[in-house]
């Protein structure tokens, strides 16, 4: 799910998947806090980078670095 909330911050989902993520952020408090840390995330990079470049391979980086945190905390 949540990388369909990543896809959703983005604006890259169907109308019908935003309602379908609309729905679950409003039925799952994990998804939910996990949203709003990413949505803020997005604004700080928007408004304090907004102007620069971004290498193409970012996004990935990113996400790959979350999920290596993510597992390592699971352990």
């Amino acid at each position: 799910m949540l990388d369909k909330v990543y896809a959703y911050l983005d604006g890259e989902l169907e109308e019908g998947d935003c309602v379908d993520i609309r729905v679950h952020l409003d039925e799952c408090g994990p998804c939910l806090q996990e949203y709003d840390l990413d949505k803020v995330i997005k604004q700080l990079v928007a408004k304090h980078c907004g102007c620069d470049p971004l290498p193409g391979d970012l996004r990935s980086k990113v996400l790959a670095r979350i999920a290596q945190v993510r597992a390592d905390l699971s352990d």
